[in-house]
């Protein structure tokens, strides 16, 4: 009878289904997902780009600067005075060195504006600067 019993008991532990092996590979594969991830970064508002048949995507746009056509500059979805313009693109440079800047500039918006935030990536050491458009 006691012989039963034992047989009996390690019946039921084979017949079990072990998923720590499964957990540990999803877990894994969540991390592998969550590293390789690229995230979609916005300068927080909503621009009018004027229409450009002639434009390209830009792979690699890591600063992105957004002017409206209340001529206000928009980084990282707040809103940003001109004259800080360069300290942001040099922080966000130092995030990543090897990122290039894209303007998104209302088709509203003054020249002066768009010249002045361009100088700015300029002196902070940008020198990949693109001014994104509609392409129909």
């Amino acid at each position: 009878m006691r012989r039963s019993l034992i047989q009996a008991a390690a019946n039921e532990e084979e017949n079990e289904i072990n998923i720590t092996p499964m957990l540990d590979v999803v877990f894994i594969m969540l991390i592998f997902f969550i590293v390789t991830a690229t995230f979609v970064k916005e300068a927080g508002i909503e621009v009018n780009r004027p229409d450009a048949p002639t434009a390209t995507v830009q792979e690699r746009a890591n600063i992105l600067i957004a002017i409206n056509d209340a001529n206000q500059i928009w980084i990282d979805r707040r809103q940003v005075d001109p004259r800080a313009v360069r300290a942001n693109i040099e922080r966000l440079r130092a995030e990543n060195p090897e990122g290039s800047v894209v303007i998104q500039a209302d088709r509203r918006a003054y020249t002066e504006t768009l010249v002045t935030v361009m100088d700015a990536a300029r002196e902070a050491g940008v020198f990949n600067v693109a001014i994104a458009a509609q392409n129909d």
